[in-house]
């Protein structure tokens, strides 16, 4: 049986929570919830965690080995992450690198698009450890990508959709000033 805490709050009026702390679950519910709502809340609350864990579980190995190819087809095998993994911290980016230790984050926002637009976001990100910043041998790298153009338009929508704020000289991917990258039309 899982250990699960179930916290009422007054000041929550229709929204439901829940995250992992430990071996714990915790569930937060508004103060005015039945008994029976309480029960289906947290059983759904559970199994949407549950499929959660289990999304993760080979997911960076997914994400990884996809990256290799990616770096194989597009960089010549030259960029060859540490470790490439799905995050869930990120607020404003969609993946970010440390080309220093080699490690490369994607959002899991993106588990869900297109496969050419994470094939994008993998490949900037591959890129940077090759080239640090936005300059014109950064997007030489990345030309060879059919579909550029394409990946880049729908962050662009997807950000806007997501709230985010537009930026015209802000890179889609990682935030970072845009220098040089494909022209505009």
């Amino acid at each position: 049986m899982e250990d699960v805490e179930v916290r009422r709050s007054r000041r929550r009026r229709r929204t439901v929570s829940a995250y992992r702390e430990g071996e714990r679950t915790i569930v937060l519910i508004p103060a005015s919830f039945s008994a029976a709502e309480e029960e289906r809340w947290v059983g759904r609350m559970l199994a949407r965690l549950t499929a959660g864990d289990r999304r993760r579980q080979g997911g960076d190995d997914e994400l990884a080995a996809r990256a290799a190819h990616l770096s194989l087809r597009y960089l010549g095998g030259h960029a060859r992450p540490a470790s490439v993994r799905w995050v869930s911290t990120m607020g404003r980016r969609w993946a970010s690198c440390t080309p220093g230790d080699g490690t490369i984050r994607v959002s899991d926002r993106l588990r869900d698009v297109p496969t050419h637009v994470l094939d994008y976001v993998l490949l900037h990100e591959l890129a940077h450890l090759l080239v640090p910043g936005h300059g014109p041998a950064f997007w030489r790298l990345l030309g060879s990508y059919p579909r550029l153009e394409r990946a880049r338009g729908f962050l662009d929508g997807f950000a806007h959709a997501e709230g985010l704020p537009p930026g015209p000289d802000d890179d889609p991917v990682d935030g970072s000033a845009d220098e040089g990258g494909p022209a505009e039309e």
